[in-house]
């Protein structure tokens, strides 16, 4: 695979499952009636412990498998079917619909809490499907400099996810709630079909197809 296409397929991958247009509106409720200096600092703190959480996935992910004795084609396939779960509460608004649940309960106490840690950078940000995502991404590059293009698309999503969460008020006010649910419908659509090549590729890997 050109390294290009590489970059790009996993920039997409990791863009739809972590979706910073999703988490932007959660997150300015989350934040409501904090100062901007605090959400600021809320925002960006969520999103660099997500990174690091991704990052020992990425880099160390493979060898826990192997301690626990999972073939690979085995987490391609359990990894396909929990990121098309995500995929089809996406396109039924479940996913938000559970997010501004959680949104609710947290913003029920009167103290400003710091939602950083959770639920933003787990599991919003470096949830299950993030995981798995990132952990099958880097398993499909071949070399450090492959992985390297993995680990870029990884930064890039993360940077524009703090820059979603950082402007999450001015955002969700400049796009509005139809325009913010039609995106993560269509996100949804292509996390099923990119959801589907994994379990499909599990499948052909598992039985020597």
């Amino acid at each position: 695979m050109v390294l290009t296409e590489l970059f790009l397929s996993a920039f997409v991958t990791l863009f739809v499952v972590i979706d910073p247009p999703g988490c932007a509106p959660i997150y300015a409720g989350l934040t409501k009636g904090a100062t901007p200096q605090q959400a600021r600092s809320m925002a960006l703190r969520a999103t660099w412990i997500a990174s690091i959480i991704l990052l020992i996935f990425a880099l160390f992910g493979q060898e826990l498998l192997g301690a626990l004795h999972i073939e690979l084609n085995s987490f391609r396939i359990a990894g396909g079917l929990m990121l098309f779960f995500i995929a089809f509460d996406m396109v039924f608004e479940k996913r938000t619909q559970r997010r501004e649940e959680r949104a609710e309960k947290i913003a029920a106490t009167p103290e400003i809490e710091d939602v950083s840690v959770f639920p933003m950078a787990m599991p919003m940000l470096a949830g299950p499907g993030a995981i798995a995502a990132i952990m099958l991404l880097m398993n499909e590059a071949e070399g450090w400099p492959e992985m390297f293009e993995v680990l870029a698309a990884l930064a890039a999503v993360l940077a524009i996810t703090a820059a979603a969460l950082v402007a999450a008020g001015p955002l969700i006010r400049l796009l509005g709630d139809k325009v913010e649910a039609v995106i993560t419908r269509l996100l949804g659509v292509l996390l099923a079909a990119l959801a589907a090549q994994y379990v499909i590729d599990g499948l052909k890997g598992s039985f020597g197809l």
